[in-house]
């Protein structure tokens, strides 16, 4: 047989054995995994379309109705990011000409008019500075005419009750992507008791270790897991007061739980901090993105990292790099 050279040599990067490197992930995301959640993602691999594999999504599917408290029956995973699921609601509910009412005070607000700008909607962005927040009488008060259209301000919860749902499933347009058309994902992920219909392959040992998130949370019981990111931020605010360092977000009942954001002390620089932290204590936090960048600092305190110990550690980090890092003289 005849041989031919390969234009390309074997990487030798990848002749080396994986290294990862052991680091505590107290950003915005993604964060350490509990030893369950880690040997999921070690199991075996099932077919994708299997008796098997749809019991553990209707599993998830009961998972996720807990954590977000509804019986809503279209409840379904998007296999993407958290962009992804994003990006999924609107361009299920909006059509070319459609009014969009988008809360813009970061970046996810301003991806939110992104996406509207390129489905063809006519969007109206409400714009307010990084850690401002809109009240329903704001919202109530912009005038947006939008006959059969959609308004709504991005947040935590899928918009897939009451009028977005109706609009979705009565829009006169196909969503200008397939792969995130959710009449084809419900009927994927058995939302609508009709026979299911291959539409792309899920990533299935990602889904085993939702499920067994899910389980966690199940187990801990979803009170008790409100109650422990209540108590760890709390901590966490009080060591970074005590450390001089302003909270971002001024009004106490607006502050996440799962993720604190800090002004960047006067005179440092924000890159400073976070490779100081890196560097010296094996700890990840992250800067701002889109409008609060350079502005903050995120500190995630996420599922199993949401611990007092870990807040020790994190602030001890942060006071030695207050006391390491260059300041300019203001």
């Amino acid at each position: 047989m005849a041989s031919h050279k390969l234009l390309v040599t074997p990487p030798k990067a990848l002749l080396k054995p994986l290294s990862i490197p052991n680091q505590l992930l107290l950003g915005p995301g993604p964060s350490n995994l509990p030893p369950r959640i880690m040997a999921a993602g070690g199991l075996q691999m099932i077919g994708s379309m299997s008796k098997d594999m749809y019991q553990i999504m209707d599993e998830i599917k009961e998972g996720i109705q807990y954590v977000f408290q509804t019986r809503n029956p279209l409840t379904l995973v998007i296999s993407g990011s958290g962009h992804c699921a994003l990006e999924a609601a609107l361009v299920n509910v909006l059509e070319p000409g459609d009014s969009f009412l988008v809360g813009a005070n970061g970046i996810w607000g301003q991806r939110a008019v992104d996406i509207g700008e390129r489905i063809g909607a006519r969007v109206h962005p409400m714009t307010k500075d990084p850690g401002g927040h809109y009240t329903l009488q704001e919202v109530e008060e912009v005038q947006v005419p939008a006959p059969g259209g959609f308004g709504g301000i991005p947040g935590r919860d899928p918009p897939l009750h009451g009028p977005a749902r109706k609009k979705m499933y009565s829009r006169k347009t196909k969503p200008f992507s397939f792969y995130l058309d959710i009449k084809w994902l419900a009927n994927f992920w058995g939302c609508d008791d009709q026979p299911r219909m291959y539409h792309h392959t899920i990533p299935v040992i990602s889904l085993y270790s939702l499920r067994e998130s899910l389980a966690l949370i199940a187990e801990q019981g979803l009170e008790n897991s409100w109650r422990q990111h209540r108590e760890a931020a709390a901590y966490l605010h009080g060591r970074l007061q005590a450390l001089g360092l302003q909270l971002f977000v001024k009004d106490p009942a607006l502050r996440l739980p799962t993720v604190t954001t800090v002004a960047v002390p006067a005179g440092y620089d924000w890159r400073d901090i976070v490779s100081y932290v890196i560097d010296h204590f094996d700890i990840e936090i992250m800067g701002g993105l889109g409008p609060s960048t350079g502005k903050v600092l995120r500190i995630g305190l996420l599922g199993c990292n949401a611990t007092r110990e870990n807040v020790d550690r994190v602030t001890e980090a942060l006071r030695a790099a207050l006391q390491h890092c260059p300041k300019k003289k203001l």
